[in-house]
């Protein structure tokens, strides 16, 4: 395949709502025209290992779909927070072990840009936000074996939060999460989600090789 093959082989998938899969499906949660994710975040729920806490739990709801090579995924997000630790966003996941959470997370009254990075133990990194929007729209990258994390307010100017390592050559479990580690629950709306595959990397260097010989 030619170098401008590869590099135009990339494809936007908007991902079918109706066709995903739960870990640890919420009791109360609808789809809405096909287009929106609206559930109830259950009360006591969390995705942490081990680090500061001393403690491991993997039991908020995680509505998603597997994909191998690279891609881009963004969702739009919207959140009643109400207790401190309220949570909402993107996660990409391996296993139990490794994976990466990264959205809103409401703490002290205010709204933070999160991401939580774990590999056998969790990492927590934020950015306070000045105020309080009504929606922000998370991205995230995965190029070999790295993936960067964007949050923007109107889907056109994004700012990177955090680059991070993840496995590569491998599939991962991409998707919408939720968690509500010391609330009562609070309901969390995901619009817009969409996944674009991207052409890989390491053959678009090979193919750049091959065509300098």
């Amino acid at each position: 395949m030619s170098i401008a093959l590869l590099a135009a082989a990339t494809s936007s998938m908007a991902q079918s709502l109706d066709k995903m899969n739960w870990l640890n499906e919420p009791q109360q949660w609808e789809i809405k025209e096909g287009k929106a994710l609206v559930m109830d975040v259950p009360a006591k729920t969390d995705f942490w290992r081990i680090s500061h806490y001393g403690f491991t739990v993997d039991d908020g709801p995680f509505y998603y779909a597997t994909y191998g090579g690279e891609f881009e995924v963004k969702v739009k997000i919207t959140g009643n927070y109400v207790t401190t630790f309220d949570q909402m966003g993107l996660m990409l996941r391996i296993d139990h072990e490794n994976w990466i959470k990264a959205g809103v997370e409401y703490v002290d009254g205010k709204q933070n840009v999160s991401a939580v990075v774990t590999h056998r133990t969790s990492d927590w990194s934020v950015v306070q936000l000045p105020d309080a929007p009504r929606s922000l729209w998370i991205k995230a990258v995965r190029r070999l074996d790295a993936v960067e994390i964007f949050f923007s307010r109107d889907d056109k100017e994004y700012t990177m939060i955090r680059t991070c390592w993840l496995q590569d050559n491998c599939p991962v479990m991409v998707g919408l999460m939720g968690a509500c580690p010391d609330g009562k629950g609070f309901t969390a709306t995901f619009e817009e989600f969409k996944v674009t595959s991207l052409a890989d990397q390491r053959r678009l260097e090979w193919a750049k090789k091959q065509a300098g010989k």
